[in-house]
């Protein structure tokens, strides 16, 4: 049976967890599957949101909280988004600038010794600028409701840092982290792939703590489309799913690691360089710093990534709570995260 709608346009964000979608579109599991896509590049996630919600997108790779705030409203009219497919677990980082990263040495040489590294010396050296008038610092993260600004938050938080009070955070897209952390007009970030490691092999950033270290298999990215298309376009659906879980499938195999960073280092996708997309895909050479050597720094598809959680949309809706995004009743979120359109999908 043909699929409702083969001509497709998605939405994404320079991030190597759009993997699955240049892998699906690069290697023809798109086409397998009866499908047209046209692959949008997007410069922010407020374009993403803006261009789901108006229809110019038929889908798009998006932060999970940003489809549950969408559904309840939160920042914009609201519009009913369903996530019938995660994306990956993990992927993100903090990141801060070297004169940040040295002037934490200096207030606790063995800072930087341990893993997870805390938020404790950050906190000292917060109350010491503080003392001698100096201006808060500033961190960046993706979007209000993202994985990285609860992720940020909570590691500052659990250093003894008020992320409301001790610091400034303020909304940069991904692309342009790097360009402000060397401009001076940030201190440090929190963003996903491969930025962070864009920043170190700059030489102006350190990364000092990963999602995974956090959070172990933290929720990230979904797919995302607007509740009312799914209902008109099931089949349609169903094999934009399939063709994406072979891509994550694919992009999860170490041996196509090497590959997966290659294409994604080209213009069309992150346009970054293909050394600092190896990074995070295949972890660290002899000079790079150990914050890479994790073999679960992004997963794509194992150990269950693709399934899209409602424990992890019941999280996400708890660090709205508790950092004042959500004040009353959010009616709609359960239906958010659809575990049971990715299972027939998966079934097929």
């Amino acid at each position: 049976m043909s699929v409702e709608k083969p001509d497709l346009t998605l939405g994404f964000v320079a991030l190597a967890c759009c993997a699955p979608l240049a892998v699906a579109k690069a290697r023809g599991f798109f086409e397998e599957e009866g499908l047209n896509v046209s692959l949008s590049r997007e410069p922010s996630w407020a374009n993403v949101r803006d261009r789901l919600a108006v229809g110019a997108l038929d889908g798009a790779h998006m932060l999970g909280p940003q489809a549950i705030a969408m559904t309840l409203g939160l920042g914009a009219e609201p519009t009913a988004v369903i996530a019938p497919m995660s994306l990956n677990l993990n992927g993100s980082a903090i990141t801060v600038s070297k004169a940040v990263a040295e002037a934490l040495r200096g207030i606790d040489p063995t800072a930087f010794d341990t893993r997870p590294r805390t938020a404790e010396p950050l906190k000292r050296l917060i109350e010491r600028r503080a003392s001698a008038g100096e201006p808060p610092l500033t961190f960046a993260v993706v979007f209000p409701y993202s994985v990285h600004n609860y992720e940020l938050r909570h590691w500052l938080a659990a250093g003894g840092v008020d992320p409301d009070g001790d610091v400034r955070i303020v909304v940069v897209p991904p692309q342009r982290m790097v360009e402000q952390l060397t401009a001076g007009e940030i201190d440090g970030f929190c963003v996903t792939a491969p930025w962070n490691g864009m920043a170190w092999q700059a030489g102006v950033g350190e990364v000092l703590v990963h999602a995974s270290e956090i959070w172990a298999r933290s929720p990230d990215k979904v797919l995302g489309v607007r509740e009312d298309w799914a209902e008109r376009h099931p089949r349609t659906l169903s094999a934009l799913i399939r063709a994406m879980i072979r891509a994550a499938e694919w992009a999860d195999q170490a041996e196509n690691r090497g590959e997966l960073a290659a294409l994604l280092a080209q213009p069309e996708w992150i346009g970054a360089p293909e050394a600092a997309l190896r990074l995070s895909l295949l972890g660290p050479g002899s000079d790079a710093p150990d914050a890479f050597d994790d073999p679960d720094y992004i997963i794509f598809h194992r150990d269950g990534a693709n399934r899209p959680s409602p424990e992890h949309a019941r999280w996400f809706l708890d660090q709205m709570a508790r950092w004042g995004q959500l004040t009353g009743e959010a009616e709609g979120a359960d239906r958010v995260y659809r575990p049971d359109l990715y299972e027939r999908a998966f079934k097929a």
